[in-house]
């Protein structure tokens, strides 16, 4: 079974950083797909990135592109999303999720695990 952890979330000021980290284990890492979903309160779990199983893709949602990017180390087991010129409407519980293929998208229903998901507050 795949558990999926994330960390890195808190409380950061618009225009600032913070980088999350999802950590992977139960299955070989490097044969799954990952994406960062986000939730706000009261709305869906919108897509924000994807990175393909050797990170050679990567695919953003528009509303962050060029401000986040999703990265991964096979070796670590391990997914990031650095977050960069935070805005007040990035405020959410980030999640990380895992697809069982080489490659994903941004489709909530393309990824078979999900982690726990972890806050990230930012103040005007």
């Amino acid at each position: 079974q795949v558990q999926l952890v994330e960390s890195g979330g808190g409380l950061v000021q618009a225009g600032g950083s913070l980088r999350l980290s999802c950590a992977f284990s139960g299955r070989t890492f490097s044969t799954y797909a990952m994406g960062w979903f986000r939730q706000a309160p009261g709305k869906e779990r919108d897509f924000v990135a994807a990175i393909n199983w050797d990170g050679e893709r990567t695919y953003y949602a528009a509303s962050v592109k060029g401000r986040f990017t999703v990265s991964r180390d096979n070796a670590k087991n391990v997914v990031y999303l650095q977050m960069n010129s935070l805005k007040p409407e990035d405020a959410a519980v980030y999640y990380c999720g895992a697809s069982r293929g080489y490659d994903s998208g941004n489709l909530v229903g393309e990824y078979d695990y999900w982690g726990q998901g972890t806050q990230v507050t930012v103040s005007s």
